[in-house]
């Protein structure tokens, strides 16, 4: 009989194939010894057959309440009851990672009746509701495949921030009648108010994501095959929005930027985790969380070197915290590109924790494109428009484009830069038609620099006084309006962005740089004179014909 679930525990020895790398990811941390969130796994084999057969496969359901008696036993609360109640996520984890690119709803279960519960055992209406809003509007943009976020607006405020109760829990109610009724409207049907329901309906969404356009085209830009399915995972919400001593980030054990050995990444505190990587949120930079839980910060940097010692190599992470205690919620090897990759690799075998041999290996010529970092020479002769934060390494050139059909109509005729708001999994296509971004909000963790840096694209985020103007196609910062079609430079590396084309230059090798290659000549044996992915290329083939 076939087995559709599986429980993120240690002893779990299914493969990222049928667990999908974010659930294999899970059961590693778990083995680490590190908090993990109770939950289970829906495989990719039921995705699968979701697909083939245009349903959630026969005996799901059972199973789905099998395993939702597991996690009330373990936790000692009850899924969609009026007292203590459970509440999970619900997140997509295809075998190979697609950031942003699948659906994930929160805080699930949190019908009205529960969302009323959970008001009472914590005292606190105000945060109900935000969880309850934030559930709904998660849901909603998951079943009508469209952003909601301008309807509920209150995910974006952390509980308890309003001067008034009462007037920020009347907010908060008219956010939510205002989803249910979108949903209505663009739907033809309501959010289910029951628990067990919900859950089937968000598996089969979050199965159905699979299949989206923007899905496809992510994958189709990065050689995915198709028919891979993606993986449910169901787990016990931890509440980021509970109060100040609450949160959730994203870190990177070194900098994707320049690879330096260093944490790297942001936080959101009073929030849950979509916050940081949809860029609607200010963050704040990783090490405040230093400053502000330090009991939080140092067991994430344990974590971060538990993690590292596993994979061998710089790690992303997700976490999330509660009244100041940590869980993790993701890990993957950090996947650099550029100089980060060479310096990581260099570093690595420095510290002895690859070979020399595995240090090459790392690195692929490709990487050796965006070693050298172009830069705007000279941003005194520049004519500087704006500054955000750089992104993703590199210089680009192009035409402003307002929106993803603009830059993918416009890409036609030659290079665009995309400036959005922020982006979303809807903007996928100009994504890729684009050879370079900006977003007015974000950070290095947001949607927009993900991407990027997976494209190898240069990006610059968080431009604070970006305006985009579609209906007019034009932007705004500085005090100036620039028309769709202008020529723009942007650096990835200072989060500058200037008006025409200005002057650029391009670094010269650094010593991790020069150390690798001297180790690609000393396998290949080869000292001719050749460039230096040549040298590299030929270290590769020695390596393999060992």
């Amino acid at each position: 009989m076939v087995r559709w679930i599986r429980p993120l525990l240690a002893e779990v020895e299914e493969s990222a194939e049928i667990l999908g790398a974010k659930a294999h990811g899970l059961v590693v941390l778990r083995r680490l010894g590190l908090p993990v969130p109770a939950g289970f796994v829906v495989t990719t084999e039921a995705c699968r057959a979701f697909l083939r057969e245009g349903r959630l496969p026969d005996g799901l359901d059972e199973e789905l309440a099998a395993a939702l008696g597991d996690l009330e036993a373990a936790t000692g609360r009850r899924f969609g009851g009026a007292r203590t109640p459970l509440a999970v996520s619900v997140r997509s984890g295809a075998s190979v990672s697609m950031p942003g690119m699948m659906n994930t709803i929160l805080n699930l279960g949190l019908t009205a009746e529960a969302a009323a519960g959970l008001a009472v055992e914590t005292g606190d209406a105000r945060f109900a509701l935000n969880s309850r809003l934030r559930f709904l509007s998660t849901f909603a943009s998951a079943i009508a495949d469209t952003d909601v976020d301008g309807v509920a607006a209150a995910p974006d405020r952390a509980a308890g921030r309003s001067a008034e109760d009462e007037d920020e829990e009347a907010r908060l109610a008219d956010a939510i009648e205002a989803v249910q009724r979108l949903v209505r409207q663009r739907c033809g049907r309501a959010i289910p108010d029951n628990a067990a329901r919900q859950l089937a309906l968000a598996v089969a969404t979050v199965f159905s994501s699979w299949d989206t356009s923007r899905a496809r085209t992510y994958r189709e830009l990065h050689d995915i095959p198709h028919d891979l399915g993606t993986a449910a995972i169901v787990q016990t919400m931890v509440f980021g929005n509970r109060d100040d001593h609450s949160g959730t980030g994203v870190a990177f054990s070194r900098d994707p930027n320049t690879g330096e050995n260093i944490p790297f990444g942001e936080v959101l505190f009073g929030h849950q985790g979509e916050d940081v990587v949809s860029g609607r949120s200010l963050t704040r930079p990783l090490h405040e969380l230093a400053d502000r839980e330090p009991a939080v910060w140092t067991a994430l940097v344990d974590a971060l070197s538990r993690v590292e010692g596993h994979y061998l190599d710089a790690c992303y992470v997700e976490f999330t915290f509660q009244a100041g205690e940590l869980w993790m919620l993701q890990v993957r090897p950090g996947r650099f590109v550029g100089g980060a990759a060479v310096r990581v690799a260099t570093d690595l075998a420095d510290e002895r924790v690859i070979t020399r041999h595995e240090a090459l290996l790392r690195v692929s010529p490709q990487h050796l494109q965006h070693v050298r970092t172009p830069r705007i020479a000279a941003s005194a002769e520049a004519d500087i428009v704006a500054r955000g934060v750089g992104a993703c390494p590199g210089v680009a050139v192009g035409k402003v484009a307002t929106t993803t059909d603009a830059a993918v109509r416009m890409s036609a005729d030659g290079p665009v830069i995309l400036v959005r708001p922020e982006t979303s999994p809807h903007d996928m296509r100009g994504l890729a038609a684009a050879t370079g971004i900006v977003t007015a909000r974000g950070g290095p963790a947001s949607h927009a620099a993900v991407v990027a840096r997976a494209m190898g694209k240069p990006a610059v985020v968080g431009v604070a006084d970006l305006i985009v103007e579609v209906a007019d196609a034009l932007v705004r910062t500085g005090g100036r309006a620039i028309a769709e079609g202008a020529l723009v430079t942007i650096d990835g590396t200072s989060g500058e962005v200037a008006l025409g084309s200005p002057r650029v230059t391009t670094n010269a090798a650094d010593a991790h740089l020069r150390r690798l290659l001297a180790w690609a000549d000393d396998v290949s044996g080869d000292r001719s004179e050749r460039d230096e992915a040549q040298r590299l290329s030929a270290a590769h083939a020695a390596l393999r014909h060992a």
